[in-house]
């Protein structure tokens, strides 16, 4: 059973995974192809579009952001294709930490479940805090206005002195109330939940299209020049640059930059392998839901950022609204009510897919036992959701959201999620190797290059963050490594079924 010799290298069993599925202490089969692809587009399309392409395009890359994405895609893409065989043979809850697992052991498999928390926590308290700044803009447009000291965190951090500054506010009040919408729907149904989903992307993908189609005609080519103001670089490593240009703070700039930066957008196509236990089909329709939802997204990213660039010149995007504004640039101001509504619709669908995958990994990682299985793996017996779990997210996001500085944790999605992405390409290399033998429906094609190259190019972009961001992520894993040491190993249902084996 697993790795006899070291437990803390003790690999999981697929076939014990695939037993666990059975049993009463399970979620609902309720999800088709259909649903899984709009889960991932509810994830993807969202604060990609109407908040990052402005940051990035204006700070960063100009035109190139075009590029960017592609770069970024691509990583997505190769993750995306190991994460498609897995998720086509051990379809459980769980995504990354289910595989790392079965394949590289139990520490590595905390690590990864750890990193996930953190990624769908503080990606969704960025999101909501979005949200929050997305309605007060919508909200302006009929001339209403939330009282001051309910419009944004207490709290803020400035980059160029590195201190927090009080903002005269006491709370973030919207992005409280939308955590708090999202938490009760999600508590009573996967089925409504992704039905409420559905719609909302069917609204959002509208706006984008519409976006799309009437920017490409006030489209000025001479916007495009030139292409490439900062470069087609931007490496560092751990804060110094070592390819490339350097922004006033001594960041990295160019279009590798502006990759890592624009990643954020791309977070969301993992989460459909989160849902493999809820599927009604799963060794066939995940890697659909997976590889459509991505491929879909990239190339409507890449289509806005080329119409963006194109509307207005770079370096006069409007970095807080940035497809709105553009619009207003060209004298479209009706634009602004419908991409408003689209960006509302769009972020509220991200925040419901990430604050639906964070409580399906804690049942993953309550079921092994590595957290309190009485709380993290308890499933409602009327709506089959691990409600416990996700009352504690949305609590958890709501106090983020509306009182913290969200500038220090949003970088940390990126470089946490580029770690997991690391760790199943590698997973898919070793499973290859070690279990030959096992079913594999979908297979990850041009093996080994496609996790080889998924490995390569998440560590560039991991390697073009800012070097506070590997500290934040040092800080954060060793939090992880003592909760891990002080209660997660002694727990461990696997190292408890190890010693029997043994004792026999």
């Amino acid at each position: 059973m697993g790795n006899l010799g070291n437990p803390l290298f003790a690999r999981k069993p697929v076939k014990l995974l695939l037993e666990e599925m059975e049993g009463e202490n399970r979620l609902r089969r309720v999800l088709g192809p259909v649903q899984l692809s709009s889960l991932g587009i509810g994830a993807i399309i969202g604060t990609g579009i109407f908040v990052l392409t402005g940051i990035a395009a204006h700070d960063k890359t100009g035109p190139a952001l075009m590029l960017s994405f592609v770069v970024a895609g691509l990583a997505c893409i190769f993750a995306a294709l190991c994460y498609a065989e897995f998720a086509s043979m051990v379809p459980v809850a769980g995504s990354a930490y289910t595989y790392a697992y079965a394949t590289l052991g139990e520490l590595l498999a905390w690590i990864v479940g750890w990193d996930l928390i953190l990624e769908y926590a503080v990606g969704s308290a960025t999101v909501a805090h979005g949200w929050s700044h997305y309605f007060q803009d919508f909200i302006g447009i009929f001339g209403l206005k939330l009282p001051f000291v309910l419009t944004n965190a207490p709290f803020d951090f400035n980059p160029a002195t590195g201190a927090l500054n009080a903002t005269g506010t006491v709370i973030d009040f919207p992005a409280l109330v939308i955590t708090a919408i999202v938490t009760s729907i999600l508590v009573i149904g996967i089925r409504e939940s992704a039905s409420f989903n559905a719609a909302m992307v069917g609204v959002k993908l509208a706006v984008v299209l519409v976006v799309i189609a009437v920017g490409s005609s006030y489209i000025d080519p001479r916007n495009w020049h030139p292409f490439a103001p900062y470069g087609l670089t931007g490496l560092s490593f751990f804060g110094k640059t070592i390819l490339g240009q350097t922004g006033k703070g001594g960041e990295p700039l160019g279009m590798l930059a502006g990759a890592a930066t624009i990643f954020f957008a791309y977070i969301g196509f993992d989460s459909v392998s989160t849902h493999a236990e809820e599927a009604r089909n799963p060794r066939r329709d995940v890697p659909i839901g997976i590889i459509s939802s991505l491929l879909l997204c990239t190339v409507l990213y890449i289509s806005v950022s080329a119409v963006l660039t194109g509307m207005v010149p770079y370096d006069k995007i409007n970095i807080d609204a940035p497809v709105s504004n553009a619009f207003a640039q060209v004298g479209l101001t009706w634009a602004q009510f419908l991409v408003s509504l689209g960006a509302l619709t769009g972020i509220t669908s991200v925040l419901l897919v990430l604050m639906l995958s964070q409580p399906r990994v804690m049942l993953a990682m309550a079921r092994d036992r590595l957290i309190p299985q009485s709380f993290f793996g308890a499933i409602h017996e009327k709506f089959r959701t691990p409600w416990k779990a996700t009352i504690l997210t949305g609590c958890f996001v709501g106090v983020m959201a509306s009182f913290l500085p969200l500038r220090i944790l949003a970088e940390l999605v990126n470089i946490g999620t580029l770690l997991a992405f690391i760790i199943v390409c590698a997973a898919v290399l070793i499973m290859r190797r070690t279990n030959p033998e096992l079913p594999r429906p979908f297979k990850a094609p041009l093996f080994p290059f496609v996790p080889i190259a998924g490995i390569l190019i998440c560590l560039l972009l991991m390697l073009s963050l800012p070097s506070e961001n590997w500290w934040r992520l040092i800080i954060w894993l060793f939090i992880g490594f003592s909760i891990y040491f002080t209660y997660g190993r002694k727990h461990s249902a696997l190292r408890q079924m190890n010693e029997r084996h043994v004792m026999k």
